[in-house]
């Protein structure tokens, strides 16, 4: 074999294994269970590490029976708030769990692979 030349098996050795690896960080992600809140905890939303919205929390003193209009306001800003702090929350992991499997794959990322 010359200097130049390329393993074709040991490539396709590493390039299955960072697909395990991928495919593992993956479904860690959809298991898992991000926060966000808003309002100082008036609203909590879950999301899974996918971004998935799963769960939406309003705590019931947010709600003034007296004034429906800006009730409904200030729960829509909530929900908004909570929602986006979970999901960056979630990015942050999918950053952590997928960066170093693009990494990887000489620093270019998943775009750059077919099918990704």
């Amino acid at each position: 074999m010359n200097p130049g030349d390329v393993n074709l098996q040991q490539l396709l050795e590493q390039a299955q294994l960072m697909q395990q690896q991928l495919v593992s960080a993956q479904q860690e992600l959809n298991d898992s269970q991000i926060e966000g809140s808003a309002g100082g905890g008036l609203v909590t939303a879950v999301v899974n590490g996918s971004g998935e919205l799963l769960e939406l929390k309003i705590n019931p003193s947010v709600v003034d029976a007296g004034d429906p209009q800006d009730t409904a306001d200030t729960i829509a800003d909530l929900v908004i708030a909570a929602v986006r702090d979970a999901v960056r929350a979630a990015a942050d992991l999918q950053q952590e769990k997928l960066g170093p499997l693009a990494q990887g794959l000489g620093g270019g990322g998943l775009g750059q692979l077919p099918g990704f």
